[in-house]
């Protein structure tokens, strides 16, 4: 069967990750009958450059006309890129706001799992670890700060910053199913990450939570307040299935999930709607410093291809085949800069990706 994916390369390090995706792609396709048709599509500071705008309707109308969609990274060095001195709107990061809500993207999927391979390089003691952790953090998209009304003005002399957080019944509740239908297929616990000891929205958000759990009785359902489960992140991560909580809360806490587990490089993402299409995407940003070198890990780029084979083809034995191959590369010791250590074998982007795909079939 052939697939149409939308590529998206992106910035800085975003068109050689993306090459190594396409290629573990492309060795799927060749071992198990699959072909898979690419188009490029331009969004972020390469956008910019050529359009003048982070997302064209031209571009926006592509995406949807595909099964999928493929992200590398996008944006630069917000100190020094000619991409920062224009309004909020006109950034890189405006591309990837307007891609998600226009494609009706509503759930980021960021799993967080430690390679016992990379567990020297887990920032925290192995009494914390213990044996390893294999957390989701299930995020919700499209509403809260990051989309309502926000302004800045000038009141008696002094400037003044609003910025509105706003959800409705039906936003959590969409978010809250695919929840727990992912807790259904794990160990069967969701924690809803909220502040409800303040927030409106947040006493909002933890009520309807507790009406869709009626529906899922063999999940387990518990509530944690964000600043609480930040600390729980790094002292006993283990404790994590699956996170469920709103858009801000959730950037923050799948970063610190992601650092955790020894590299940001090591860990995919996949943006999900009501219907198979998708959003996939490594959880790191664009890595301007590198970008270019064969130094940048392409696994993150790679396993959000294997969610895409997952979630959007419903391709499970394939997605099982690049996830199996990345841990037998991991475990005849093969490294990218970024999570090497001293004894292993050290490699450059491209040969990642060789080594990868000659695992698969």
């Amino acid at each position: 069967m052939n697939y149409r994916i939308a590529v998206i390369p992106g910035d800085g390090i975003g068109p050689e990750i993306v090459a190594e995706a396409r290629k573990i792609l492309d060795k799927v396709g060749e071992v198990y009958g699959h072909s898979f048709t690419y188009t490029e599509v331009l969004m972020g500071g390469a956008s910019i450059d050529v359009h003048g705008v982070p997302l064209t309707d031209e571009a926006l109308e592509t995406a949807k006309e595909s099964d999928s969609v493929l992200l590398g990274a996008v944006g630069g060095n917000v100190g020094n890129s000619r991409w920062y001195d224009v309004a909020p709107n006109l950034r890189p990061e405006a591309g990837l706001l307007g891609i998600r809500k226009g494609l009706g993207l509503f759930a980021n999927i960021r799993p967080a799992y430690l390679y016992k391979e990379l567990s020297e390089a887990c920032p925290l003691k192995k009494e914390l670890t213990g044996d390893g952790f294999d957390m989701v953090i299930m995020r919700e998209l499209t509403g809260g700060l990051y989309f309502g009304e926000r302004y800045t003005k000038e009141e008696n002399g002094v400037r003044k910053a609003v910025d509105t957080l706003v959800y409705d019944e039906n936003e959590i509740r969409r978010i809250a199913v695919k929840a727990f239908d992912i807790a259904m297929k794990r160990r069967k616990e969701v924690i809803s990450v909220d502040k409800a000891n303040v927030l409106d929205s947040s006493r909002l958000w933890r009520a309807v939570v507790e009406e869709v759990a009626k529906d899922y009785p063999e999940v387990k359902l518990s509530h944690m307040l964000v600043d609480n489960c930040a600390m729980q992140l790094v002292m006993n991560p283990g404790q994590f299935d699956v996170v469920l909580t709103e858009n801000m809360f959730g950037d923050i806490l799948s970063d610190e999930a992601s650092m955790i587990t020894g590299s940001i490089g090591m860990l995919p993402s996949a943006s999900l709607g009501s219907t198979k299409l998708g959003l996939y995407e490594p959880s790191h940003g664009s890595a301007p410093d590198i970008a270019g070198q064969n130094k940048a890990n392409p696994i993150a780029t790679i396993l959000s291809a294997a969610m895409m084979l997952r979630y959007s083809f419903d391709l499970d034995q394939e997605a099982d085949a690049v996830e199996a191959a990345v841990q037998k590369v991991l475990e005849d010791g093969w490294r990218t800069g970024d999570i090497y250590s001293e004894g292993l074998k050290l490699v450059g982007t491209r040969e990642m990706g060789d080594r990868i795909a000659d695992n698969i079939g």
